[in-house]
């Protein structure tokens, strides 16, 4: 057996399938995604109840709102009918997923969840089933086939309802203005906490670990500055203090090829002008930005002034634990 051959086979399945649920999205999605921005204006909150495979599809979805914002929890089928069903609130949203649409266990549980005032949104794969019938709306996850030899086992199904709940969640995302700042709040911890959250201030080097020179010293005298400071590049000044330039390891081995006076000769004149350059104030996520965009290994942080205050080495980051 050819595993490999068998897993693209795997892939070629899912994304057919894939293509298939989204060539079926029409108006009922904006309609789905109307209600439960409505229910979410009004401090409702988004239940999402499924049997099997279909409740862990959910629970991953319901995480997708919750970090996005969108107030989400998890309602187990069998649970709801001992009590559980009392996490439900007049005004929220049922999200149901059954890919058959006759679930029994969820079917049974409908009668009790329709005596609030609620509404209910489902994925399923049989827009004719009692599932849908019973569903304010009901979005079309029908699939070609599954990826199982037996067709059995879900697997584009599960696929299918994955993604379409983070299209769900991206568009009620979108719909309720929803920031990167806000995205923050719900993330404080972690690398996306700490790349959303942290100043650059908060990260880069300072003091005797940020090399700052004159633009009239010696190359000779720029590399002790730099060594004393353990970094591999430079700020350079003007008599003012004012940023004109960067001088690094990089190009002191580019301009030895240029003469033996090398280390006599003053910072200006082999300087790389312009560097590139932050913001002590900005996001951190901004550095990281500039570091993957323009290929560098330090950025110069300056002040207002256009004062360098610090250096944002990018060895530092998967120690700050941001990357």
């Amino acid at each position: 057996m050819n595993h490999l051959a068998k897993a693209r086979e795997v892939f070629d399945i899912e994304l057919a399938a894939l293509k298939a649920v989204r060539a079926q999205l029409d108006q009922t999605f904006d309609a789905g995604v109307e209600i439960i921005v409505g229910a979410l204006k009004q401090r409702g909150k988004i239940i999402i109840v499924g049997i099997g495979k279909s409740g862990n599809v959910g629970a991953k979805i319901a995480a997708t709102f919750t970090s996005t914002g969108s107030t989400s929890v998890v309602l187990n089928s069998v649970d709801a009918l001992h009590g559980d069903v009392g996490i439900v609130n007049d005004g929220d949203v049922i999200l149901a997923l059954s890919y058959s649409g006759e679930s029994e266990e969820l079917l049974n549980l409908l009668p009790a969840l329709k005596r609030f005032p609620i509404k209910i949104v489902s994925f399923t794969g049989n827009l004719k089933s009692s599932l849908a019938k019973h569903s304010d709306v009901s979005l079309n996850v029908k699939v070609p086939k599954e990826a199982c030899p037996f067709n059995l086992a879900p697997t584009s199904s599960t696929t299918a309802m994955l993604v379409l709940g983070d299209a769900l969640a991206m568009a009620i995302l979108q719909a309720r203005g929803f920031k990167q700042k806000d995205f923050a709040k719900f993330h404080p911890s972690g690398a996306i906490g700490r790349a959303l959250l942290l100043r650059v201030g908060d990260i880069m080097r300072t003091g005797n670990r940020n090399a700052v020179a004159d633009e009239k010293i010696s190359v000779k005298d720029a590399l002790l500055v730099m060594t004393h400071a353990k970094s591999g590049s430079l700020s350079v000044v003007n008599a003012r203090g004012k940023l004109v330039g960067v001088f690094t390891d990089g190009d002191f081995r580019r301009h030895m090829a240029s003469g033996d006076n090398l280390l006599a000769e003053p910072l200006k004149k082999v300087m790389t002008p312009k560097p590139i350059c932050i913001f002590e104030n900005a996001l951190a996520v901004e550095a990281l930005k500039i570091f993957n965009e323009r290929n560098i290994d330090d950025l110069i942080v300056v002040n207002s002034k256009n004062e360098p205050v610090g250096l944002v080495d990018s060895q530092d980051l998967p120690k700050l634990k941001i990357v």
